[in-house]
């Protein structure tokens, strides 16, 4: 990443400079543009120090990555996001604190310590998913859902039940939707029946299932509106989204919940119900046995 003598002033300049440039950074730079990114709100008040420890890096690459951006040390870089913090809301960790404050830090003890932990984490990053999703993003993923004539789902490994989800609802809703599954290897293939009338909706987190971004980048050549979901506005899904819904993956020692992006797609599968019943309640039809 060549350096700049101009550092960007103000922390939408900068964010903008790390996404023009994050194609060319090193594999450890690339680590450091997606934690800053993810975390504004940590980075603000942490020291290079812990989060170079907490993120498995050397706290000196940090201040590199700092001075290639033109600024002369990790301090300055950091000021940025320390003048965003004044308006911002609070970040995933703080929340966790606060949550745990409201439940009187009640841990429970052996087996059932990981249900507390995860259920605070969840809580956390479903008021993080609030904070983050735009309204004008979900009206415009709603009218493409409803405009398309085929929606394709793509998801694989972990993002698996999220389209499966989605699958479900969208298909009870009377839309017509192929799922781009792994089963006899022709999902690659099956996408390419889509055209520029459909859609695809595609969902991959870190670490990116490769099938899932080719499909995305073979549907985007054929000029077929994407919507993705991932974890970063750096994610290889980014570039190719009409419509990218970012749900940051926040660490945990085993479990990466799916809560956030499974209530994602419920609010937009609700949104697209709402305007096919015309209702502001709408209701989704259920399976009955005959």
């Amino acid at each position: 990443m060549a350096h700049d003598d101009s550092p960007p002033k103000h922390y939408e300049d900068l964010i903008k400079i790390i996404h023009e440039r994050y194609d060319g950074m090193s594999k450890t730079y690339q680590r450091i543009a997606e934690y800053l990114t993810q975390n504004p709100n940590e980075v603000a008040v942490t020291t290079v120090n812990a989060i170079g420890e907490a993120q498995g890096i050397h706290a000196s690459s940090f201040v590199r990555f700092a001075q290639a951006l033109g600024f002369s040390g990790f301090k300055d870089l950091q000021q940025l996001f320390q003048n965003r913090l004044a308006t911002a809301a609070p970040g995933f960790e703080a929340r966790i604190k606060v949550l745990e404050t409201e439940l009187g830090q009640r841990h429970a003890q052996g087996a059932a310590s990981h249900l507390h932990d995860l259920v605070l984490r969840d809580v956390a990053s479903l008021q993080d998913l609030l904070e983050r999703t735009d309204a004008d993003d979900i009206e415009r993923a709603t009218a493409m859902m409803d405009q398309a004539r085929t929606i394709f789902l793509v998801g694989q490994m972990r993002s698996a039940p999220v389209v499966l989800l989605l699958h479900y609802v969208l298909t009870m809703l009377g839309k017509v939707t192929v799922m781009l599954d792994d089963s006899g290897g022709l999902a690659t293939h099956r996408a390419k029946q889509a055209t520029p009338q459909d859609l695809v909706m595609a969902v991959s987190f870190r670490f990116y299932a490769k099938e899932v971004v080719d499909i995305a980048e073979t549907a985007a050549q054929s000029g077929v509106p994407i919507i993705a979901i991932s974890d970063s506005t750096l994610s290889p899904l980014a570039k190719n989204a009409q419509v990218l819904f970012t749900v940051p993956e926040h660490q945990y020692t085993f479990s990466r919940s799916l809560a956030a992006p499974m209530c994602l797609v419920q609010a937009l599968c609700m949104a697209l119900a709402a305007k096919l019943q015309s209702a502001d309640a709408p209701r989704i039809p259920t399976v009955t046995q005959p």
